[in-house]
């Protein structure tokens, strides 16, 4: 798995090597109207489950889309989860928010681990077609079995970048978090070319032998 720096680095040459890039503008435009959208509906937990789910899909499909060069990003790409696959979106969300409360009531800690567990589902369900929310979680938890520390260590790396990003007046967090977003992304698909990989040879390994 590639260090912090790596996937940092891979971040910004994605977003454009510059917080001025487009790539990078857009993202964040894209991200500061999800906030707008989330802090409006955040006046009823229904509100933020109901819009939630697809947003969050919007937003790992156009990190996803930086890194593969796949398409300049519009902000109608935010709403993709809406139009694609509204239903899986919602529910991956309730039952992720459900799971890791129900968790969290145990301790805090576990309630942390699981939420860890289930990061990479949103990625998943962008990259999986006809998946249910069951398999995006399940698969998640089965892709982050040994990582979670590897993304926390990740997330940790950017307590530097948001002291410096709440200076003036807290706009600068709307730079940051683009760029902490697209290393995340760069993490889950260094994983999912393990997991990948994994799953093809052990498909190999079952084949039996042509005589």
């Amino acid at each position: 798995m590639s260090g912090c720096s790596e996937l940092r680095a891979r971040a910004r040459k994605q977003l454009g090597g510059s917080i001025f890039a487009e790539a990078w503008v857009m993202t964040m435009l894209c991200y500061l109207l999800y906030s707008l959208i989330i802090g409006a509906a955040s006046v009823t937990v229904v509100g933020v489950i109901l819009l939630g789910g697809p947003l969050t899909y919007g937003m790992c499909r156009i990190t996803l889309n930086n890194a593969r060069g796949a398409k300049k990003t519009e902000i109608t790409d935010l709403f993709d989860g809406f139009s694609k696959d509204f239903v899986n979106t919602f529910l991956l969300e309730l039952l992720t928010s459900l799971y890791v409360f129900l968790w969290s009531l145990l301790l805090i800690i576990p309630g942390i681990i699981k939420s860890y567990a289930y990061a990479l589902s949103f990625y998943i369900q962008n990259d999986s077609e006809n998946k249910d929310w069951s398999y995006c979680l399940h698969k998640s938890e089965e892709m982050m079995k040994g990582h979670k520390a590897e993304l926390f260590v990740l997330d940790l790396s950017f307590i530097g970048w948001y002291i410096v990003g709440s200076l003036c007046l807290g706009i600068g967090m709307f730079f940051v978090v683009p760029y902490h977003l697209q290393a995340k992304t760069n993490f889950y698909l260094e994983l999912k070319e393990q997991s990948d990989a994994a799953e093809s040879n052990h498909i190999g390994a079952e084949e039996p032998f042509n005589y």
